[in-house]
């Protein structure tokens, strides 16, 4: 029973959208929305379920390893570290919102209310399974799957370019896939002479010895993938578009869960797979990732409109993601992973708000806004709460992701440090600047008779913003499931810091016997 729980999990939400898929045309929109918000809550309770039995110090959980295609090596096995449990529950948190926010959004697209929600409960299955994924095999065609949904909600429900932006986000990611599995079939042939034969699994290939030559050559071939998916700066160019052209919602499902695969791939794959590798490959990764910071940021800061300037922050954000990563020290390590789920929160609640804003404007520009703050004053409030957690404001959960990816950077090299600082102070522009605006000022004429959030609105945004405001004041709980998985990551890149950032954040230490 306890290696079912996961393959439950990632069962119920796509069982669920098999469901929605199959419903007549002829049954009321609004139950294939219920259903949906049905079995999206019901997957969060089983994933609540697992996260109050995980022990944090006891490394991979719930696992379960099951023959798949034994000719390939391959199998159907998940567990959960702690790295790969906070990104489950980010995802499990978000679907409801999203599901419950995005409760009209398919109303007018090009295809059923019962396929959009349906498309969404697929996607939630599928990047559940690829974050449980131990089976190498088995995340290559679960990463690649989560493609569908995603191409499909773009496609089939979002703006007059929505065609062209859900092509283009598919060929690069189908570019990097096909790289991702040239790397995929090395690893096989590697392993075929090891002790353990021809094996995908993720606990047996940590084991092969692989040359250097190859090794750095399977590790690009996993990188490149995983910094499209993320986005990185050069490869990036795909998300502006597809996050323009999709509903609120569907952007919150790509920006804030799916993208995050890219940053949760480095990881788990190119720093236990590949070490010497991924410190060969780090000086450069670390420049890229300066470069998304800055350049991600002063792009943000020209856009006009929301959409596009929500996902120039990303780049940004994701930037400090993977520096955390390669800095190659538990502090950047665990910001980066504590980032990752911080920064699905704060995304969520930007795109879901403006959403709202643009859906009673009939316009995604920020000049024709101003003076919203008067005639919808919740909606304004809400906008700035969610702008400030975005920017880092201290006591708001982003705050302390920042400030450990930061400490990491600084233990690497205090320059590394001194640049990503520039991408905070352009962050308070960006987001003030936004804010001031569209919210502040004369109220414009066009903007008069604009309705403030309803109360289903509200509901859907509440259960992010507490989020936000409770893990910026009290990260313990997540620290404490992400650090051990961390220092247990770090072990093979030899990179794990001797003070643990949950003591450096919290103020304690713990004892031999783990008591505080």
């Amino acid at each position: 029973m306890n290696g079912a729980w996961l393959t439950v999990l990632m069962a119920v939400p796509l069982v669920g959208a098999a469901v929605l898929a199959a419903l007549p045309r002829r049954v009321a929109p609004v139950v294939a929305k219920q259903v949906a918000l049905g079995v999206s809550l019901v997957t969060l309770v089983l994933a609540a379920v697992i996260g109050f039995a995980y022990d944090p110090g006891a490394g991979y959980q719930f696992s379960v390893e099951l023959d798949w295609i034994p000719a390939f090596g391959a199998h159907f096995a998940l567990g959960l570290d702690g790295i790969g449990l906070a990104l489950v529950l980010m995802t499990v948190i978000l679907t409801p919102v999203v599901i419950l926010a995005s409760w009209n959004d398919g109303d007018q697209g090009r295809w059923s209310v019962h396929s959009f929600f349906a498309w969404m409960l697929a996607l939630e299955g599928l990047a559940i399974g690829v974050f449980a994924a131990t089976d190498v095999f088995l995340f290559y065609v679960l990463f690649e799957a989560t493609l569908i949904p995603i191409y499909f909600l773009i496609g089939g429900f979002g703006g007059p370019q929505r065609a062209a932006a859900a092509m283009k986000f598919l060929i690069y990611s189908l570019v990097g896939g096909l790289v991702m599995l040239a790397a995929v079939i090395g690893l096989y042939v590697v392993s075929a002479d090891s002790e353990f034969g021809s094996t995908y699994l993720l606990a047996e290939l940590q084991q092969v010895p692989i040359d250097e030559g190859v090794g750095r050559w399977l590790f690009l071939g996993f990188f490149i993938a995983f910094a499209i998916k993320a986005p990185m700066f050069p490869v990036h160019t795909w998300l502006p578009d597809a996050a323009a052209q999709g509903t609120s919602g569907t952007s919150v499902l790509l920006v804030s869960i799916l993208d995050k695969i890219g940053t949760f791939g480095m990881i788990r794959f190119c720093l236990t797979l590949f070490p010497e590798a991924s410190q060969w490959a780090t000086p450069v990764i670390v420049v890229l990732a300066l470069i998304s910071i800055v350049y991600g940021a002063l792009l943000a800061i020209g856009q006009d409109s929301i959409p596009r300037l929500i996902a120039y922050t990303s780049i940004s954000h994701f930037g400090f993601i993977v520096l955390g990563i390669f800095v190659m020290n538990s502090y950047g390590a665990t910001g980066a992973t504590l980032y990752m789920f911080n920064h699905g929160l704060s995304t969520a609640a930007l795109f879901l708000v403006t959403g709202y804003l643009i859906r009673r404007r009939g316009s995604a520009s920020i000049s024709d806004f101003g003076g919203v703050e008067k005639v919808a004053p919740v909606m304004a409030g809400i906008l700035l709460f969610a702008g400030l957690s975005s920017l880092s404001l201290p006591g708001l959960s982003p705050f302390v992701s920042e400030f450990l990816v930061l400490v990491g950077a600084w233990q690497y090299a205090p320059w590394v440090a001194i640049v990503a600082v520039s991408g905070i102070v352009l962050a308070a522009l960006y987001i003030l600047l936004m804010y001031q605006r569209t919210m502040t000022g004369p109220t414009r004429p066009e903007v008069l008779g604009m309705r403030d959030l309803g109360v289903r609105e509200v509901v859907a945004l509440a259960p992010v913003l507490l989020l936000i405001l409770g893990l910026g004041l009290y990260p313990k709980p997540l620290l404490s499931v992400i650090d051990p998985a961390v220092e247990d990551t770090l072990v093979y890149v030899d990179g794990v810091s001797p003070d643990s950032p949950d003591e450096a954040v919290t103020g304690t230490e713990t004892d031999e016997e783990g008591d505080q």
